[in-house]
């Protein structure tokens, strides 16, 4: 099986780089608008979700080479560091994906398939570069067949089998009716062969939505403080003290969110924009759950560069890109960009190369007291 690394320091680099030309790093495809699923809270099939004109089953959404076509021909104008495509479910597109994942691995483009394993996942794409399967799992059977059905349990390790592939987990409210459920799952999922990486988001609602999924205030206070310590526990999962904490506290509002900032997202018919982020329609960012916009929003507040923190420069990073924009004629530049100016004055410019080392400097000497510790502790040989 072909090792798939993760984005390294670089290619972060490059992402600034690309802000700066006034481009988003994050590319997000609805490649189709067919789905043999119906799940309950899915965003993507909800009146709102393209701004309530036209629903994602109402666009004329393309197959074969038009498809093929349509979406390089968006990947070679955003020019991208990842690429996402979804759904629908994107493996009823299989025999199309199978044309375009090659071409854009050769490209060097790192890109995500986000599926529910309804359908078998092919072999030949785990020996691809820079490509990953996340398969959505919510929950235990007892949640997740009922939800997701004909995408069951059953049918999905059948359809993942030999395969390498991250499972992203959204929770509901039903999935906290005891203590034990959030472990049960992890340890399940962590036990397994074929997984990479485990993700958890919490569900997200529409502003003004009452629904039986969403979580309380006190719900999402018992998940960010049990989700570190299943982390310490199950190293496939990935939810850090500082993720859970901005699961408690999410941007306040599209223009405060790293992840929306940056990513351009299409629908079906590879016009559409999905705006203010993946969500579509009006997402409820005092509630929002997202795994991305949580880690994004996390990193935003790590220290750079002496006072300065990652969110200075990307704030400094975008209004550049701003800049540039306005000069290219033609451009496909999200309408986050051209909303009115934050408050507050806007940080210094930044050197991004500089910026890293000293990261990378900070990183090693906090990890020199540990390695003192641990050469105290060893023992003689």
């Amino acid at each position: 099986m072909a090792v798939k690394p993760s984005i390294t320091a670089r290619e972060v680099l490059s992402a600034w780089g690309r802000i700066l030309a006034g481009r988003l790093p994050l590319l997000s495809i609805e490649i189709t608008r067919e789905c043999p699923l119906s799940c309950p809270g899915c965003y993507a099939f909800g009146e709102s979700h393209l701004g309530g004109e036209v629903t994602l089953r109402e666009l004329a959404d393309k197959r074969g080479d038009a498809l093929v076509n349509g979406v390089l021909a968006l990947v070679h104008r955003h020019k991208p560091v990842q690429v996402s495509l979804v759904g629908g479910e994107p493996l009823v597109r299989h025999r199309e994906l199978s044309r375009i994942l090659p071409a854009l691995s050769e490209m060097g483009v790192f890109t995500m398939v986000v599926t529910s394993a309804v359908i078998p996942i092919p072999g030949e794409w785990m020996s691809l570069r820079r490509m990953r399967v996340a398969v959505s799992v919510d929950g235990l059977p007892e949640h997740h067949d009922v939800r997701r059905k004909p995408a069951t349990y059953d049918r999905i390790l059948k359809n993942i089998a030999g395969r390498e592939v991250n499972i992203h987990w959204t929770i509901t409210q039903p999935m906290l009716s005891r203590s034990s459920y959030l472990e049960e799952y992890v340890s399940f999922w962590n036990a397994r062969p074929e997984v990479n990486r485990i993700w958890v988001s919490l569900y997200t609602p529409q502003v003004g939505e009452h629904s039986a999924e969403m979580l309380t205030t006190d719900d999402r206070r018992f998940v960010a403080n049990a989700l570190p310590r299943l982390t310490a526990r199950y190293p496939k999962l990935l939810c850090n003290r500082g993720v859970a904490e901005a699961l408690i506290t999410p941007p306040r509002n599209p223009q405060d969110c790293l992840f929306a900032k940056m990513s351009a997202n299409y629908s079906a018919d590879l016009k559409s924009r999905v705006e203010p982020c993946v969500f579509g329609g009006s997402p409820d960012c005092s509630q929002c759950g997202c795994a991305a916009s949580s880690g994004l929003h996390w990193i935003r507040g790590v220290r750079a560069i002496g006072p300065l923190k990652v969110g200075h420069f990307v704030q400094s990073s975008i209004a550049i890109g701003r800049a540039v924009s306005r000069l290219r004629s033609g451009e496909a530049v999200s309408s986050r960009w051209h909303t009115a100016a934050q408050a507050g004055a806007p940080a210094p410019p930044v050197d991004f190369e500089s910026t890293l080392v000293h990261i990378e400097q900070a990183q090693m000497r906090a990890e020199q007291p540990k390695r003192r510790r641990s050469a105290r502790l060893a023992p003689n040989d």
